[in-house]
C-alpha cells in the first residue's frame, strides 16, 4: 500500500530537519527518511566530532606551552586517546540523538529509517514501504573519495569517517591530501603525539587559497613538527611488515615515507549513485552531483536537491542556507537565490583561517581596480597578549564602489572576526562603515578598521613584490 504525503525529504543532514519543520509547521504532511545516522556528516563525522577532537588537541598543546605563560608544568602532557574518543562520542552522540528526537516529536512529520530509492518522479521506496508526494527534497550528502592510486588496495587506510572510530595514537600518520580535512587532522594528531606527514600533489597546501595564505599555513604546521611533501605527482603504496610505505615523486626529500597509518583526504563525492535517480529522470553531472538551478530545483518539476549532493557548497552553513532558500520560495513568497550567497568558510587549524568573498588571485584575474590592506598578527595586541602571533589578515575592496570584495584572517579568532566583514559585504555597504566603527579593545576585530585605513592600490603592491 502506498502512503501519500505532501512532501518527502530524503536525508537528515543540515538541510532536511529545518525544512521538515518549516513544511510541517505550514500544515503539510511530511515524511523524512534516514538510512543511517541522524544529523548527517556534520553531526556524526564532520564538524561536531572533529572540532571536539580539535579542542582536546588544543588543550594538550596549551599544557605543553604552559611555561610560556609562566605556569609551572611538572611533567609532559599525556593524551589518553580512549578518553578523547569517549568525549567526542558523547558530544557527537548527543547532537545526533537531539536531531532524531526533534524529528520524531515533530507534529505532521513521520520518520522512516532505511534506504530510499526513487521508483518514479513522485514515488519513493523505503524497504517494503512505498511513499508518494508531489514534492520531494533530496538531502543525501556525500562521502570520502578513494583515489585509484597504485597499491591502495594492498594497504589498510582511513578516511574522515573511519578515523573517528580509532581510540589509539598512530605512530606515524601519513595524510594524502593537503586540503582542509587533511590539514585539520594533521595538526590534531601531531598535537596528540603522532608523527605526521602530509603528501600533497599540488605545489602548495590549501589549493583554493592565495599563495601567501597557503605558505603561512605551511609555516604554522611545520613549526609544530609536521612534515609536508608537495608536488607529489606519483603517489603509491606498499607494505613492509607492519609498516606502510607511501611512494612519493617529489623534487626534494626521500622518495618514500614510512608510516604506520594512512588517512585519505583527497575529496568527497555525492551519495547519489544508489538513489534510483534515473527512475525519476533527475539529471546529474559527470561527478554525480545533482544539477540544480538558482532556487535548487532539479531537472524534474517537484524535486529539489539540497546540501552537499548538489555541488553548490560543501559546508554545513551552505546546506542550511539551501533549506532556507527552498522554504522562502515555497512558503514565504520570498524569491531567494543561491547566487545571492557570498563564499565564506573557515579552516580550523590553530590559529584558524576565516575567509569571505573573493581571493586576491581572483580579484587580480578580474583586472578590476582594487585596494588591499594587510596586517600581520604580530601587530594585533590581542594576539600578542595570548601568545598567538602566527598569521596575518588582509582585505580587498573595489577602488571605485568601495565595496569589500574579499578578506582572509589567518590568526587567533579569525573564524569569528571575519563575520564583521561578511555582514558589511551582504549589506553592500562601503568599507568606510567598518573603518569608522569603534570596535572593542582588546580584540582582533579592532584592527580591521586600522587595516582599512592603510589601503594601497593592489597593482602597486603587485609591482613591488616582483
Amino acid at each position: 500500500m502506498t502512503k501519500t504525503y505532501d512532501a518527502i525529504i530524503i536525508g537528515t543532514g543540515q538541510a532536511g530537519p529545518f525544512l521538515a519543520q518549516r513544511l510541517a509547521g505550514a500544515g503539510m504532511k511530511v515524511a523524512i527518511i534516514e538510512r543511517k545516522l541522524f544529523g548527517g556528516t556534520c553531526v556524526n563525522t564532520g564538524c561536531t566530532p572533529t572540532k571536539t577532537m580539535i579542542a582536546s588537541a588544543h588543550a594538550a598543546h596549551m599544557v605543553r606551552r604552559a611555561a610560556d605563560f609562566g605556569v609551572v608544568n611538572n611533567g609532559p602532557a599525556a593524551v589518553d586517546m580512549k578518553l578523547v574518543k569517549s568525549r567526542k562520542d558523547e558530544v557527537s552522540g548527543h547532537s545526533s540523538a537531539s536531531v532524531e528526537n526533534w524529528l520524531r516529536g515533530m507534529t505532521n512529520c513521520t520518520v522512516y529509517q532505511g534506504h530510499a530509492r526513487f521508483e518514479s518522479p513522485t514515488e519513493v521506496s523505503v524497504g517494503p514501504e512505498r511513499l508518494t508526494a508531489n514534492r520531494i527534497f533530496i538531502n543525501v550528502g556525500g562521502r570520502a573519495v578513494v583515489p585509484q592510486m597504485p597499491g591502495i588496495k594492498e594497504v589498510p587506510y582511513l578516511n574522515n569517517s573511519s578515523i573517528m572510530d580509532i581510540d589509539f595514537l598512530p605512530r606515524h600518520l601519513v595524510i594524502v591530501g593537503g586540503g582542509y580535512i587533511g590539514l585539520e587532522f594533521a595538526q590534531m594528531y601531531r598535537r596528540f603525539g603522532s608523527e605526521v606527514t602530509i603528501i600533497e600533489m599540488g605545489s602548495h597546501l590549501a589549493q583554493h587559497e592565495d599563495e601567501d595564505v597557503s605558505n603561512a599555513i605551511q609555516e604554522i604546521l611545520e613549526h609544530e613538527g609536521i612534515h609536508v611533501r608537495l608536488n607529489a605527482t606519483c603517489i603509491g603504496f606498499s607494505r613492509r611488515g607492519e609498516q606502510i610505505l607511501a611512494r612519493v615523486d617529489c623534487v626534494n626529500g626521500d622518495p618514500e615515507v614510512n608510516g604506520s597509518h594512512v588517512l585519505l583526504a583527497v575529496g568527497r563525492r555525492p551519495n547519489t549513485d544508489d538513489l534510483g535517480l534515473t527512475q525519476a529522470g533527475v539529471t546529474v553531472d559527470k561527478r554525480g552531483y545533482i544539477i540544480v538551478d538558482d532556487q535548487l530545483h532539479t531537472s524534474v518539476p517537484g524535486i529539489w536537491a539540497l546540501g552537499d549532493c548538489n555541488g553548490k557548497g560543501a559546508f554545513t552553513h551552505t546546506a542550511f542556507n539551501d533549506a532556507e532558500i527552498v522554504a522562502a520560495n515555497l512558503l514565504d513568497n520570498d524569491p531567494r537565490k543561491v547566487s545571492d550567497r557570498i563564499t565564506a568558510y573557515a579552516l580550523y587549524i590553530d590559529p584558524p583561517l576565516g575567509r569571505a568573498g573573493l581571493t586576491e588571485a581572483e580579484v587580480r584575474k578580474s583586472n578590476r581596480p582594487a585596494l588591499i590592506g594587510r596586517r600581520p598578527m604580530t601587530k594585533v595586541g590581542r594576539a600578542v597578549e595570548k601568545g598567538e602571533t602566527q598569521g596575518f589578515m588582509k582585505i580587498i575592496v573595489d577602488a571605485q564602489t568601495h565595496e569589500i570584495l574579499g578578506a582572509a584572517i589567518l590568526g587567533t579568532g579569525g573564524d569569528e572576526a571575519i563575520h564583521s566583514i561578511l555582514d558589511v559585504m551582504y549589506a553592500k555597504a562601503p568599507y568606510s562603515v567598518i573603518q569608522r566603527a569603534v570596535h572593542i579593545h582588546p580584540t582582533v576585530s579592532e584592527l580591521i578598521p586600522t587595516m582599512l585605513g592603510e589601503l594601497q592600490p593592489l597593482s602597486k603592491l603587485a609591482a613591488a613584490a616582483h
